[in-house]
């Protein structure tokens, strides 16, 4: 089919493979920002007297924002297209981190987390969707390595970046926002920059939307949400009990150290989104769960070592896992959708996703000061290890039903 003629072009744009990799930024540093407050939160504990509770709160509203946004905004760009949109939400990341700049009090710290939530899910639908449409060769497996490896390194360079800030740069309650207001100032600038993958408009519909995925992809869907569920479950857990793990373990009260924990998980994961990013994606997920099970298992082992190499080095193995069942998931999901839905769908992904990563982290919040803090790893890690055993055993009874590496086609561009 002979292709429409290009419309004409009134002001500059990006070439698309830059626009491709400034969605993938997005996504990356939208993460990346969603963790930078938390080595601050000890600081404003000192600062302003609240209680564990108020910071599980926090927490709380975060990723209530989040969700409240995938399922009311979550086919906005499908309608309007990509670029207002990311426009949109990367203008409301500046001013909410505007706001925890100037924060002086817990009230301000609950309307910036809510605001950044409510951006931060709008985005990573409308970038999710835009990956797919921005490939250079339409490859749904390229498109889905680097919305991948985006979310692991954002959040991993996140934490770790904000506590070193915190741990040494002066100002600790302000300097890491000022780094955020210019990564998000320069995202900003190329959003609006970008080409408009999409054609097709219609009218803007803001209403809530039960969460949505085509009937004929379903079944891919349910392989992917239960491994998104298995891994991001590992990230909820350790971005709440994470850090002061790390001190205990670490023998520091250096808050770098709670910055390493959360790298070391999140760069292991990306290093096996690189090194197995052929894997037929059902058996990627099944392999990755696997090791999430074994690697958590040896974390909770660890514990009771006492020993720091072996703390790190089971959070490495973990890292792995987690970042092989994250990609089996997504990729597996990314070669099905239809074009149409591809906001909604990611929105729906996102959701299983934000609830994966939220709940573990608040559920322990509350029962950490009563529990303690290792018993309440141990009785979490053990849960989680039984969930990812679960995700293998269901990877490997619904395997697609064609030919072996076929999941691994690249789609024809549509």
């Amino acid at each position: 089919m002979t292709p429409a003629p290009a419309a004409p072009r009134d002001r500059r744009t990006l070439p698309p493979t830059a626009a491709y990799w400034l969605v993938a930024a997005v996504i990356g540093l939208a993460l990346f920002a969603s963790v930078t407050p938390s080595p601050i939160y000890a600081l404003y504990r000192e600062e302003w007297g609240f209680s564990s509770f108020v910071l599980t709160a926090v927490f709380a509203v975060y990723a209530f924002g989040v969700l409240a946004a995938l399922l009311v905004a979550g086919r906005i760009s499908d309608d309007v297209g990509r670029r207002p949109v990311l426009v949109g939400a990367l203008s409301v990341l500046l001013f909410s981190t505007v706001l925890f700049l100037l924060a002086t009090s817990v009230v301000w710290l609950f309307v910036a987390r809510l605001l950044q939530g409510l951006a931060t899910g709008v985005a990573l639908g409308s970038a999710g969707a835009a990956l797919l449409d921005l490939h250079p060769r339409r490859d749904s497996h390229g498109a889905g390595l680097a919305n991948g490896i985006g979310s692991s390194v954002g959040m991993g360079c996140g934490a770790f970046l904000s506590s070193v800030l915190v741990q040494y740069a002066p100002l600790p309650q302000r300097t890491p926002y000022v780094v955020l207001l210019v990564i998000f100032a320069i995202l900003l600038t190329g959003a609006i920059l970008m080409p408009e993958p999409v054609t097709a408009r219609r009218r803007l519909s803001l209403r809530f939307q039960k969460p949505h995925v085509p009937r004929e992809i379903r079944g891919v869907f349910l392989l992917s949400a239960l491994g998104v569920l298995a891994s991001w479950s590992i990230g909820g857990l350790f971005m709440s009990l994470g850090p002061q793990l790390a001190a205990i373990e670490l023998h520091t009260d250096n808050r770098v150290a709670g910055g390493i924990t959360l790298l070391a998980l999140s760069g292991a994961g990306a290093v096996s989104q690189i090194l197995f990013q052929r894997t037929v994606p059902w058996k990627l997920t099944a392999v990755g769960s696997l090791f999430l099970a074994i690697g958590m298992a040896t974390v909770v082992g660890a514990l009771s070592l006492d020993s720091a190499p072996a703390f790190l080095a089971a959070t490495v193995l973990t890292g792995l896992g987690w970042g092989g069942a994250y990609l089996g998931a997504l990729r597996s999901l990314t070669a099905v959708i239809p074009p149409l839905h591809r906001a909604e769908t990611m929105s729906a992904f996102y959701l299983v996703a934000y609830s994966s990563l939220s709940v573990p982290a608040l559920a322990a919040g509350v029962v950490v000061s009563s529990w303690g803090l290792l018993p309440t790893f141990r009785v979490f890690g053990a849960l989680v290890v039984l969930m990812a055993l679960v995700v293998a055993a269901g990877a490997l009874r619904t395997r697609p039903a064609t030919a072996p590496g076929a999941g691994d086609a690249v789609p024809a561009a549509d």
